[in-house]
């Protein structure tokens, strides 16, 4: 079985879904759709783009002139397609709440769908993680992919659960302002605290690992390469830093970068993902800093990075197969994934 997916709004996450999408031989790419001549939309379908003769749609018929009067080739509109039976899943990649309101369209034309973390967790059956839950979305009509942050803290906690119970998580998340490309939102010149406590990150957590004790405050700072979270969980059987190392060494998805070799900061290993040429620098794994893990009698600590435009890529995938059916086996989903992407 071939999955046939449609990626709806070409932005930061659908771009890199669809690419990851072609990568794939149990999956065909049957179009992109959006509503506006954006120039990321247009370099994607450039000659050199990764989606070059990819069928572009326009999600929303009455919008359609905003594509033709630009010059851009569109074979239809997204409900047409929809309607054709053309389509397995559809990736929502739209603006944060636009999903949910693109729902209905989505159950008229009875398509399973994929929504991202910006939709609230209500929008979808199951909030999915490929190492947690992959088999509660296997079969489901709606499947949600939380945010960047949200899916770290799932791997990290979901392999520390491998070797000791976790009692209680204590999360201070220092968030990068906005994406390297957008100009409407900073950075400024500020630390802004999140006034919501805890911040929606824990909450986000227990939509997955609905058992975990966890709370979470953010700062919003003034950097555009990555998150970074310190993280202190309570145990009352620590294992050993050695242990901790060793099970996050042997997670799929999770690297460990060590200072003494120079990455001392978000700066360095970004910079590792520029000069070993991975697309957009895209950092799918989660970068822990091998020194900050430390264990104090029943406490647990480390710090780890987050690359918000590419984390979850790899989970949206799994995600593909999960909720088609096409794959029931996770960890065979899991690797076969992080082949097609490079995953150390």
């Amino acid at each position: 079985m071939v999955v046939r997916v449609v990626v709806n709004g070409v932005g930061t996450i659908g771009k890199r879904v669809a690419h990851a999408v072609k990568l794939q031989d149990d999956m065909k790419l049957v179009g992109i759709s959006d509503i506006a001549p954006t120039p990321v939309l247009r370099t994607v379908l450039e000659p050199d783009g990764p989606l070059y003769k990819t069928d572009l749609y326009c999600s929303i018929p009455e919008m359609i002139e905003n594509l033709t009067n630009a010059g851009m080739y569109v074979k239809g509109t997204l409900p047409e397609l929809l309607e054709s039976g053309k389509v397995d899943v559809v990736v929502d990649a739209t603006p944060a709440g636009i999903g949910a309101k693109n729902k209905p369209m989505y159950e008229k034309y009875d398509v399973k769908v994929i929504f991202e973390g910006g939709e609230k967790a209500d929008v979808a059956d199951v909030t999915f993680n490929s190492f947690v839950n992959y088999e509660d979305a296997i079969g489901k009509k709606f499947v949600r992919v939380p945010s960047c942050n949200t899916t770290s803290l799932l791997r990290t906690l979901w392999a520390l659960g491998q070797v000791c119970k976790i009692d209680e998580v204590f999360v201070s998340l220092t968030r990068r302002a906005v994406d390297p490309w957008e100009i409407k939102k900073g950075p400024v010149n500020a630390l802004v605290p999140d006034m919501h406590v805890p911040s929606h990150h824990g909450p986000d957590v227990k939509t997955v690992m609905k058992d975990l004790d966890i709370k979470t405050f953010a700062i919003k700072s003034p950097t555009t390469l990555a998150h970074v979270h310190v993280v202190h969980v309570k145990t009352k059987n620590p294992p050993s830093v050695e242990d901790i190392k060793n099970t996050f060494n042997k997670t799929p998805r999770i690297l460990l970068f060590k200072a003494e070799d120079g990455y001392n900061s978000t700066a360095e290993i970004i910079e590792h993902f520029r000069d070993i040429l991975r697309p957009r620098y895209d950092m799918y794994e989660v970068a822990v800093w091998d020194e900050t893990i430390s264990v104090m009698k029943n406490d647990i600590f480390w710090a780890h990075a987050v690359h918000s435009e590419a984390i979850v890529i790899p989970e949206n995938i799994d995600a593909i197969r999960a909720i088609s059916g096409v794959e029931r086996d996770k960890w065979k989903s899991i690797k076969k994934t992080d082949k097609s992407l490079g995953v150390k």
